[in-house]
């Protein structure tokens, strides 16, 4: 399968696709044509007398200062340089080459300006696995990610860093060793190369890849903690979700249906006395259903904005170049705090399940030992969960609801859907580990309901536990256990489907 840039729709699964090397990604003759004619329009504005914002002015709160046509290549490479401040760690290299994917296919659309070289350039670097260094800190999501696409960028001029085998080199050693030399810009290309949303894009791509699988091992989990208690299938009846017509409780009905099917254990006790299950059994296609809807919103988004044309101005013709508002990344940063709150949910809820395990209620024993005393069992671990729950919340406070001037008040409103994108994935990578500790949990709760069988499904990752964790007889070290337990989660080793 061939992509062509500037032509076909991105999509997560092809934006990652192209990232693995498993599908090309190439600029058509009709892109470069788009490209070429809208190059020629920005020579024709730089040439004139009448002032365009970016192209023959200065930035920002000096958009008022017109630049002669002998001064316009420096302050496009002054814009890269001065703009490039960002601090802390790097980011991945996945996200590094996400976000030149996306920066590709939004200039190949025809609206920004800049050279076929440029773009050529950049998807040299793509292919060949020059991947840029770039800070993680520094971006307020409003005139773009000026920080982060500054640094990303940089390499064009033989400026920043390059990884070169997780090892950060300068790129003027890089380059050198591809025999390329370092390009001279020109009206507009810096502008049009750090004017974008690509940082809070690249994460938004890679937080909605896990999310997706989390959400799935979710409902796993929830399944086998249920076979565990012995609670009740009656809640994932279709009939009750058809009267609240939800998408994502409809779909995590089904699945919980689909994840009991046909267990002896979950049969052999539907004339017990029980009435109902606590909510964090009984809820879960309310609960992560919700969180799957929250998905489902911020995927249609991200779709939207990664074949959106983000930077700014936007050439239309050869007199007229529109100064907007394309860079803000607010439609983004306000639906990763909504999908925030809807992953830390799923921890929240698994903490709760993790809990009841340990009650010693129907049957199971108290902590999950039968040498309870001598024994903490599997006292401890909730503990953890129950921290990184916390720390979850504590990092669902919503940086789109904040805003701080900068640029001298040019840039008055900010959206900060940079903080909000690394946060979502901070909050997946606790999730991984929440998860992986109620799976434990769940295993061990298996042990005390054989002879039962479970259904095919809860079988077969049953197995995949017990290859790497061992029952728990007697109190052993756990850190191994649930270190075990997270690589699984992380390696996407179980079946969910």
């Amino acid at each position: 399968m061939t992509f062509k840039y500037g032509i076909d729709n991105l999509t997560v699964t092809k934006v990652l696709a192209i990232s693995k090397g498993e599908i090309k990604a190439v600029i058509t003759d009709e892109a470069k044509q788009k490209v070429i004619a809208c190059r020629k329009k920005v020579e024709t504005m730089a040439a004139g007398q009448k002032a365009v914002y970016g192209i023959n002015t200065g930035f920002g709160p000096l958009c008022d200062v017109q630049i002669t046509k002998e001064e316009t290549n420096k302050l496009q490479e002054n814009l890269l340089i001065t703009h490039a401040v960002g601090v802390g760690n790097p980011i991945d290299k996945e996200l590094s080459k996400i976000m030149m994917i996306c920066k590709v296919h939004a200039l190949c659309q025809g609206f920004s300006g800049v050279r076929l070289e440029l773009i050529e350039r950049i998807i040299y670097f793509i292919n060949n696995d020059l991947i840029p260094v770039v800070p993680e800190q520094g971006s307020v999501g409003a005139s773009g990610d000026l920080a982060p696409l500054s640094h990303l960028f940089l390499p064009l001029i033989g400026e920043g860093e390059f990884w070169t085998d997780n090892k950060i080199e300068s790129a003027k050693i890089g380059l050198k060793a591809h025999k390329l030399k370092p390009l001279v810009l020109q009206a507009k290309e810096g502008l049009g190369l750090i004017n974008g949303t690509q940082f809070i894009l690249a994460h938004t791509i890679v937080g909605l890849d896990k999310m997706k699988y989390l959400l799935d091992l979710a409902d796993v989990a929830g399944a086998m903690s249920i076979e565990g208690y012995q609670g009740s299938s009656a809640p994932f009846r279709d009939e009750l979700h058809k009267i609240r017509p939800f998408k994502g409780c409809i779909e995590v009905a089904e699945r919980m249906f689909m994840l009991l099917y046909r267990s002896q254990n979950v049969t052999s006790h539907e004339d017990c006395k029980r009435v109902q299950d606590p909510y964090s059994m009984r809820c879960i296609p309310q609960v992560h259903g919700a969180s799957r809807n929250a998905y489902y919103h911020l995927n249609e988004l991200a779709e939207i904005e990664m074949n959106a044309v983000t930077d700014n101005p936007i050439v239309l013709s050869e007199t007229e170049a529109i100064s907007g508002g394309n860079f803000h990344g607010q439609p983004l940063a306000m639906a990763l705090d909504y999908a925030s709150i809807a992953a830390s949910e799923l921890g929240n809820i698994s903490d709760r399940r993790c809990y009841l395990l340990l009650e010693g209620k129907f049957g199971l024993p108290r902590l999950l030992t039968t040498g309870g005393g001598l024994n903490s069992g599997f006292m401890i671990p909730q503990y953890t969960t129950a921290a990184l729950v916390t720390e979850n919340k504590s990092l669902c406070f919503p940086p789109s609801a904040d805003s701080i001037p900068t640029s001298l008040g040019q840039e008055d409103h900010v959206s900060m859907g940079s903080i909000s994108g690394r946060k979502f994935n901070q909050i997946l990578g606790n999730i991984d580990k929440i998860l992986a500790i109620e799976l434990m949990y769940a295993a061990q709760a298996l042990e005390f309901r054989r002879p039962n069988t479970f259904s095919d499904i809860i079988e077969e990752n049953f197995k995949i536990i017990r290859e790497k964790v061992a029952k728990l007889e007697e109190d052993r070290l756990l850190k191994d256990d649930i270190d075990a337990m997270i690589l699984l989660v992380k390696n996407q080793i179980f079946i969910l489907r």
